[in-house]
């Protein structure tokens, strides 16, 4: 485990005082480094690359990893996947080897590293969160990690969010878990859709817990089941029955993004060569 999270954890139970990072010359010496008297243990490089392949990273990526250690996720990330990012840690010496570690493979300008406490790093400008942090951590900063920008996605070795499920999760050497942040998408809905003979109008109501979502609506004002909700990131999908013609029922297939409240997408109406698509938009009414 990284010296940063083994810190905090023991800051937090009251068993080690915070101190300030002693004014020292790099490279620390041993004497220099005695403060930090938590073991640290870096994750199996393995187990790094998994992180970063479940975490979908590529160039267009900005990666913050918290607490840091070494460097080598922010680091493997610039070398390996054409990321850029930044790591946070309290060790000083930690800091130093990081950046020690991105001059040797070359990454310098797109590995960043920052000496500081992570509830004071601004999470917002990242795409992608890394961590291998205690639960009590863990569950402190699960708030911060929910009020992101749907679609930040985050990777954590060994330790879970309890009952934020993960959306994936792969075990190479070590357990590796993914979640999505999820648009907040739980209330009612008004949906307009122009699909041939009628525009029909579709009040929808979710309910959502994390990434999980249930959802009802009515159609031109008569009950529809709604089947296959499914939120991840922005992203939002389900399928409505009209069963207004028992005769000639038709499936809809929605799918969309969630800016706020509004969500629009496409809708297709059959299968086959009987598919039609047109667009739709709904804007949420209440909360």
């Amino acid at each position: 485990m990284r010296g940063y999270s083994r810190l905090v954890g023991f800051v937090a139970l009251g068993l080690l005082a915070p101190q300030a990072a002693p004014a020292q010359t790099f490279p620390f010496s041993a004497e220099a480094r005695t403060h930090f008297d938590v073991p640290y243990v870096p994750t199996p490089q393995v187990t790094v690359d998994e992180m970063l392949r479940l975490g979908g990273v590529g160039p267009g990526d900005f990666i913050l990893d918290l607490g840091s250690g070494d460097g080598r996720i922010v680091v493997t990330a610039a070398q390996k996947f054409g990321a850029r990012g930044m790591g946070v840690d309290l060790d000083p010496h930690l800091i130093y080897q990081s950046e020690e570690r991105a001059r040797a493979a070359g990454v310098e300008d797109r590995a960043k590293f920052q000496q500081q406490d992570l509830f004071k790093t601004d999470l917002r400008q990242a795409t992608v969160i890394t961590m291998y942090l205690l639960p009590g951590v863990v569950r402190k900063l699960k708030p911060h990690l929910l009020a992101l920008k749907p679609g930040t996605r985050i990777v954590s070795h060994d330790f879970d969010m309890e009952d934020w499920k993960p959306d994936r999760m792969t075990t190479i050497r070590k357990n590796v878990m993914l979640w999505i942040v999820p648009a907040p998408v739980a209330g009612r809905w008004q949906v307009r859709v122009p699909v041939p003979p009628i525009e029909r109008q579709i009040e929808l109501e979710l309910t959502q817990r994390y990434q999980e979502i249930g959802a009802h609506s009515r159609l031109n004002g008569v009950p529809a089941q709604v089947w296959e909700a499914k939120i991840e990131g922005d992203r939002i999908s389900y399928v409505v029955v009209d069963s207004s013609d028992r005769e000639n029922e038709a499936t809809l297939y929605f799918s969309g993004r969630v800016n706020g409240d509004v969500m629009e997408g496409d809708v297709v109406q059959g299968v086959g060569a009987s598919r039609v698509t047109a667009r739709w938009r709904a804007t949420r009414i209440v909360r």
